[in-house]
């Protein structure tokens, strides 16, 4: 049984990084039509969620919040975050072995790393969301990442896309809609902002 690790919201500025992993058949997947979350209409994603909660072995995601993300940034960066957080998702979902979306320029150290923290077996790739594991990851992590981006803007208003170079994104944030809570302050848009 193969499993597969990717996450959406690496880059904003605003709201939080979910890492999911789906542990399932290849073929049932892939009949799905699993792709890339960013080559699915928000639509597509939102069906493509339920199946994959249907047909998967086993689904699970965390969403690391802003704060916990600026911590790791300041300190260690975020490979050693998604290091971490999928160490601890791989132990909720086994499997023989995992397919992930390496964040690392140099794929086979990501793989390494990920093997000596779990004991277990990692394959990560770039663009790895061919693999159809990998794929349902990255519906999953999105879906949950957009669901929660909906919450702020139902809170505050319109925030753009949440990306740093995002015109609504940075007139959010200069007006001060954005709660603290739900920004990251270690990205230099925040930064130039002091």
């Amino acid at each position: 049984m193969f499993g597969g690790v990717d996450e959406a919201g690496r880059g904003p500025v605003i709201g939080p990084m979910v890492i999911a992993v789906v542990v399932g058949e290849t073929e049932a997947l892939r009949r799905l039509g699993v792709k890339d979350s960013k080559r699915l209409r928000p639509s597509a994603r939102m069906s493509l969620f339920d199946e994959i909660l249907r047909v998967a072995d086993c689904v699970n995601y965390v969403v690391v919040e802003p704060h916990i993300i600026d911590l790791y940034v300041e300190k260690d960066g975020l490979n050693a975050l998604e290091l971490d957080f999928t160490a601890r998702l791989v132990e909720v979902c086994p499997a023989d072995l995992y397919y992930v979306d390496s964040p690392d320029v140099k794929p086979e150290r990501y793989a390494s790393a990920l093997a000596l923290l779990t004991g277990r077996r990692f394959v990560a790739l770039h663009h790895g969301e061919e693999v159809p594991q990998v794929a349902a990851a990255s519906i999953v992590a999105k879906v949950v990442r957009d669901r929660l981006v909906e919450l702020i803007r139902r809170e505050v208003g319109e925030v753009g896309s949440g990306y740093p170079g995002d015109p609504k994104t940075r007139e959010a944030l200069q007006a001060g809609r954005v709660p603290p809570e739900c920004v990251r302050f270690s990205w230099k848009t925040m930064r130039l902002r002091s």
